[in-house]
């Protein structure tokens, strides 16, 4: 009999695609998802179905769109009944480990009010064994520190401010407090090893989580200097923040209230503050996290290459979302805009790879990231998951049917952080948008605000909102009725496959499974 498959999903936080030198960031150096790269397909024009963190992590791990998984933000539950991957994985034999986190709130009503999970940001989602854990309130890394023999500031947050008592908050190419061989990145490395060195040769599933190059914004010591200001590219924004504000109310809220102390520990004043020159030196200590990680990634890939493994391991990379990063004025994961959406993706599967090296320009999402895994283990795709099975895009070419756009949500519903429901004067459930884009066109819906259209081929940094002018008209009543034709096709279907006949209960098929009766399967 044939081994299984292992299965390694690396899933990073806050990484963007165009932040990868196969996809053209020669600034990068990232010998390692190089490496990954050359082996396996990278896939050009993938985002994730929504943002933040949690909702992300949602349509990641469940397959489900964010109008049917409806953990629409950080903090709102994921309804208990939803399957996903940790669950799928143990019905086909594997006990799927996490490293990292989910972001994930309980179902109130599979517990108390109070549950200790509801005092958090997100906990970890039902179905997956934590070998490393980061939630809650990163105990497990702070943990760590401290068995390691480190004196934690109070708070111990501290670590991630500038080395120096007389440093300044705020954008710097100082290091951080920490070192690098304590470090988060570190941490999450050091439990994968030991995961993998525990497990031995039977076969796995691991999703390892890295928090960067999430904020905030600090890197350790060698990685804040191992990048120049004047490597990196320069911000794509307007002249000023008050002309990128003046496109829509909500990029309005967002550039008047996101502030720099999410990103840069201790940090004050308005992220719309923020000079090129800052950007550039914030964009040098992303890179230099990005680095750090992939030092990491070299660790791991090194013993699966010393065990023999490499061959025989399916291996993913990707991220949660993506980061502004100064672009339009912004720093976060919110809004529309393609720097929050785009993400990296780049899969090698065990075995041989005949497209290995290449770059698929097909649209592709992460809700696909589950069916695929499942598919590439023989296991059966939920027909509720939205997302499509990429084998035949990681071995051949993409289907004459495959999809022609991408499309993405995002719910800015008032969170303990974040109040754009009440800048706005919206009602809760009106505060939510989709969109759909291809190489030419993206339009984004509202429902309780103007649509926004943009022609990316003349306008590809989306600066000129085309959506009220008279001779779009016809383009822009064809690309709602494209979205909602979208949601239509996709709106939540766990049975409606089922029903009931003469003879009984029938499960009807698809062109590649025709219809049976239930009692003849």
């Amino acid at each position: 009999m044939a081994r299984r498959k292992n299965v390694l999903l690396i899933v990073v936080d806050q990484w963007r695609a165009d932040f990868i030198p196969h996809l053209g960031a020669g600034f990068l150096r990232t010998p390692n998802l190089d490496r990954l790269c050359r082996e396996g397909v990278t896939f050009r024009n993938h985002v994730t179905n929504t943002v933040p963190c949690g909702p992300a992590r949602a349509s990641l791990l469940t397959g489900l769109y964010l109008m049917n998984h409806r953990a629409v933000q950080n903090t709102v539950p994921l309804d208990a009944r939803h399957f996903n991957l940790g669950k799928a994985l143990r019905l086909i034999g594997y006990d799927p480990a996490l490293i990292g986190y989910t972001t994930t709130t309980p179902d109130p009503r599979t517990t108390g009010p109070r549950d200790p999970r509801f005092t958090t940001l997100g906990d970890l989602m039902d179905g997956f064994r934590s070998v490393g854990a980061f939630e809650p309130s990163m105990d497990g890394y702070f943990g760590w520190l401290a068995h390691k023999g480190y004196t934690l500031p109070e708070p111990r947050e501290n670590i991630w401010l500038p080395e120096g008592m007389d440093a300044e908050p705020g954008v710097t190419a100082l290091p951080c407090r920490i070192p690098r061989e304590l470090s988060d990145s570190a941490y999450f490395t050091e439990r994968a090893l030991t995961y993998l060195k525990g497990r031995g040769k039977r076969p796995w599933f691991l999703h390892l989580g890295y928090y960067r190059p999430h904020p905030p914004f600090i890197a350790p010591a060698p990685y804040n200097a191992m990048y120049s200001p004047d490597e990196m590219p320069a911000p794509i924004r307007r002249g000023t923040w008050q002309e990128e504000a003046a496109q829509h109310p909500l990029l309005d809220h967002y550039l008047r209230h996101v502030a720099q102390g999410s990103f840069f520990r201790g940090a004050e004043g308005a992220a719309n503050q923020l000079d090129e020159a800052a950007i550039r030196q914030m964009r040098a200590t992303y890179c230099g996290l990005i680095t750090e990680i992939d030092d990491c990634l070299g660790q791991v890939f090194a013993y699966l290459d010393e065990t023999g493994q490499w061959e025989e391991t399916m291996v993913i990379f990707t991220s949660d979302h993506g980061e502004q990063l100064g672009d339009h004025w912004l720093l976060g994961k919110i809004g529309y805009h393609d720097e929050s959406f785009r993400i990296p993706l780049v899969i090698k599967d065990a075995g041989h790879n005949a497209r290995a090296g290449e770059v698929e320009a097909a649209f592709t999402e992460s809700v696909d990231v589950m069916p695929t895994i499942l598919a590439a283990l023989g296991g059966e795709i939920p027909r509720a998951s939205d997302g499509h099975d990429l084998m035949p895009l990681i071995h051949r070419a993409p289907p004459q049917d495959w999809r022609r756009f991408a499309f993405t949500e995002y719910d800015f519903r008032d969170v303990f952080y974040s109040r754009p429901e009440t800048s706005l004067g919206l009602a809760m459930d009106d505060c939510a948008l989709c969109a759909i884009q291809d190489g030419t066109r993206k339009y984004v819906h509202f429902s309780g605000l103007p649509p926004l259209f943009f022609d990316l081929e003349r306008d590809p940094h989306m600066f000129e909102n085309l959506a009220d002018k008279p001779e779009y008209a016809a383009e822009v009543r064809d690309w709602a009725q494209r979205a909602l034709s979208h949601r239509m096709r996709h709106a939540e279907r766990t049975l409606t496959h089922f029903r009931a006949t003469p003879s009984g209960l029938e499960e009807r098929g698809t062109p590649s499974r025709p219809a049976l009766p239930l009692a003849a399967q």
